[in-house]
């Protein structure tokens, strides 16, 4: 089956509309035409070569919400017509211990919704700038938030589960006082969920002009990190803290705000490291630095279900698909409230 698609042919070439090859589905797969997608950070770092290893043609896209056109001959899970989701993940080796304990995005053979191994023509996964994806039902997820809010829903297959995952993970929740470091497409998210888990909610910015915007997010209070008082004022006080940022910077001064056993966990990819890290600052209270990538299809079936409970989705800006490439330089330049998506219905346009 032909699509429509946006994708690039080489790192130094921009994205435009090209046609692509979707497989017939097979007895488990689940044929999705898309209607929305989200722009991801990671989407410009892949599609640029900015991150080893893309393969051309590039087409990005994992914040994939949709409806069922069709499904294979076993599926029982999905039907045409039902709202359904694919985010990171189309597959994995469905063997190991990560796979068995549903932790597929920690299995050494997970494969991304583009970019990973396929059989399929060209050799590598094509993600959700398209028309429509075939996508094994293992890794479909269903979406249940009222249909109006669909586009803004797409953000939350990514971002959402980014953050959703190691706030449950460290056990975020009511008397836990958390931090989220970076008001952005992540962060926006972070402040979110963990209002919605009943924690007191504690923003960092470097900018005083996101002050209202973390309070209107959920956040209990705000700390402009650049100045020097008001995180002298919140030392070694945090369960927990979210660090969304995606660009190198002082770690020392959020791990010095952690209580005794509190941790830090990164959830932001810079394209270079991070300064190292002051190793008294965990010695001495016992603190902890850690990483935490997306989440399984369990967890983020579970936190489309958390999402949709409680009325959350990402605050988005919709774009025609011939805005891709404007869009990214805003992009970069933080310029837009707090994440991109993408209308496909505007591809055949």
């Amino acid at each position: 089956m032909t699509v429509l698609a946006y994708g690039a042919p080489a790192a130094d070439q921009p994205l435009s509309r090209m046609e692509i090859t979707r497989r017939r589905p097979g007895p488990h797969d689940v044929r999705i035409e898309i209607l929305y997608c989200g722009i991801c950070h990671s989407d410009l770092h892949q599609v640029r070569s900015e991150w080893a290893g893309t393969h051309y043609p590039c087409v990005p896209g994992h914040e994939i919400v949709g409806r069922v056109a069709a499904v294979g001959e076993h599926v029982r899970s999905h039907k045409p017509g039902d709202l359904v989701g694919v985010g990171c993940i189309v597959d994995s080796c469905r063997r190991c211990a990560d796979c068995d304990e549903g932790l597929e995005n920690y299995c050494d053979g997970m494969v991304g919704t583009y970019n990973g191994p396929t059989a399929d023509a060209p050799g590598h996964t094509l993600g959700g700038y398209s028309q429509a994806v075939v996508v094994h039902e293992r890794y479909v997820l269903k979406i249940t938030h009222p249909e109006d809010q669909l586009a803004a829903v797409a953000p939350l297959l990514c971002a959402g589960i980014t953050t959703y995952s190691p706030l449950r993970h460290w056990g975020v929740g009511p008397g836990k006082k958390v931090g989220v470091v970076g008001i952005g497409g992540l962060g926006h998210m972070g402040v979110k969920l963990a209002h919605a888990m009943g924690a007191h909610v504690v923003a960092f910015t470097t900018s005083e002009s996101k002050r209202a915007d973390a309070l209107a997010l959920g956040a209990d209070e705000v700390v402009v990190s650049r100045n020097p008082d008001e995180m002298a004022a919140h030392g070694k006080s945090f369960d927990f803290i979210l660090n969304t940022v995606a660009a190198p910077h002082d770690l020392d001064a959020f791990l010095a705000l952690l209580k005794r056993d509190g941790t830090m966990a990164l959830v932001g990819a810079p394209a270079t490291p991070h300064p190292s890290p002051n190793v008294f600052n965990l010695i001495m209270r016992r603190r902890s630095l850690a990483g935490s990538m997306i989440g399984g299809i369990p967890e983020t079936q579970e936190m489309l279900d958390f999402c949709a409970e409680h009325g959350i989705v990402a605050d988005i800006e919709m774009i025609r698909a011939d805005q891709i490439e404007p869009a990214y330089e805003r992009m970069l330049k933080g310029d837009v409230k707090y994440r991109f998506v993408m209308d496909i219905a505007t591809m055949g346009n």
